[in-house]
């Protein structure tokens, strides 16, 4: 088998859609569409339903796992030579759902380490889990938990999440609400999928109840900004309080012990991380989040 041909298979296998991989690898689709039989031929085994849609079959979704893993070894080992022939620190590769969270430590390394590239990808916290054993990203910080198998974590925050809401709001004096006194209210939120989202959910369908939700962003830094701007209200973790980004608003603590979020550092367990990832690492880990400075090793 190519490593050329595995990549694309890994291509067509996310998008599902061999017009789309194509467009996206840059190649034929007849060729890309002969790449995946040949590759099937060889499996003795076809690795898509093609009745309707194409969909990748448990055959498939069996052999991508393999790929990517495989994969992602061979690009360590590249990583690494490179690493040892250059003598330098390489490249890390840092994904999360937001980066907020992140300035300082982001900040505090590259003053420390000014020569190592940083690469930041958003991602979704269900991607991680497969883009961390596929050894595509080096670390991943999710809001939310995600399948542990094969990894390794470090919790890094545990804070309360409250409501945010304009400085004339009705609600802004008061020093705590509960769910349902926010039952009907007008919610600016992050889309399904984010933790914020899932959250907000979570406490509402605990009470049978459905949020007002009125406008859905894509982007989670402008949703204190549309609240100050008076479109509605949205559920703001207590760290973004002392964000250099934070907007004019009021913050309400909710009384439910539910209403927190804990955000948590992943890597692949037994992978071969850079001397940058292990760098970087060792920073997001030991930093101060009350403080906004490094604090003493774990």
């Amino acid at each position: 088998m190519e490593l050329n041909s595995l990549r694309q298979f890994l291509v067509v296998a996310r998008l599902e859609h061999l017009s789309g991989a194509a467009e996206e690898l840059r190649v034929a689709q007849p060729s890309l569409s002969r790449t995946i039989a040949r590759l099937e031929s060889e499996l003795r085994t076809p690795l898509f339903d093609r009745s309707g849609r194409l969909r990748l079959n448990d055959a498939g979704k069996l052999f991508r796992d393999y790929v990517e893993r495989s994969l992602g070894e061979l690009d360590a080992g590249r990583r690494a030579v490179a690493e040892a022939v250059s003598e330098g620190v390489g490249t890390v590769r840092l994904a999360s759902e937001t980066f907020l969270t992140l300035t300082g430590p982001l900040a505090a390394f590259k003053r420390a380490h000014p020569t190592i590239e940083i690469e930041l990808r958003w991602m979704a916290a269900e991607d991680m889990g497969r883009h961390l054993r596929a050894q595509d990203v080096d670390l991943c910080v999710a809001s939310q938990p995600i399948p542990a198998e094969g990894l390794e974590a470090v919790q890094l925050l545990d804070e309360a999440v409250g409501v945010a809401t304009p400085l004339d709001h009705p609600l802004a004096s008061r020093t705590s609400v509960s769910i349902d006194e926010l039952t009907g209210q007008p919610f600016v939120s992050a889309r399904k999928g984010h933790w914020q989202r899932r959250l907000l959910d979570r406490l509402f369908a605990a009470r049978d109840h459905t949020p007002k939700i009125v406008c859905e962003v894509d982007e989670p830094s402008a949703i204190a900004a549309l609240i100050s701007a008076g479109l509605g209200i949205g559920l703001v973790p207590a760290f973004a309080r002392s964000s250099s980004t934070r907007v004019p608003g009021a913050w309400i603590p909710v009384d439910s012990s539910d209403c927190r979020r804990a955000v948590t550092l992943y890597w692949g367990a037994g992978s071969h991380p850079s001397t940058a990832a292990r760098l970087m690492r060792t920073t997001i880990a030991n930093w101060n989040w009350i403080t906004g400075e490094p604090q003493e090793k774990r």
